[in-house]
């Protein structure tokens, strides 16, 4: 088995896929709470939200794309969740200084703090689930003896 085909690569694609899946048809179903968040300076931010679910949707099945059948789809898609991944970030920003509250509840600073410090985590995974980084799976650099 390849570091691009590692079992611990597989299990974090599939687990990102569901989690962006399932993320995605929030968005889609339940825009509200997203809407909420997003900074006033975006436009059109029903269309917005409605775009980065179907960017989360389409970004979960093109993980799932094996690169036999249709090649560069799951690279394509690893790309396209990280760049998600950094611009939804002013809208979790927004909602961390602003403290907006979602259905009538704010969230402690500790969601706010763990959820601002997983964004480049996402970014990171959805490179490593797609095969565009092998870090850490990659092969180890053998050190020299200087």
């Amino acid at each position: 088995m390849t570091a691009k085909n590692s079992l611990a690569r597989i299990f974090f694609r599939w687990l990102l896929a569901l989690f962006c899946l399932l993320a995605g048809i929030a968005h889609i179903r339940s825009p509200a709470g997203f809407l909420a968040i997003m900074p006033d300076w975006v436009p059109f931010p029903e269309h917005v939200v409605l775009l980065t679910g179907v960017a989360e949707v389409a970004g979960a099945i093109g993980l799932m794309i094996p690169p036999r059948l249709i090649p560069h789809v799951r690279y394509a898609a690893a790309i396209g969740l990280a760049l998600y991944g950094l611009c939804v970030y002013p809208a979790n920003i927004n909602h961390a200084i602003n403290n907006i509250a979602i259905g009538g509840e704010t969230a402690s600073w500790l969601y706010h703090g763990l959820r601002l410090a997983f964004q480049p985590v996402f970014i990171w995974w959805a490179l490593m689930a797609g095969g565009v980084i092998n870090w850490p799976f990659g092969k180890k650099r053998p050190q020299s003896s200087t």
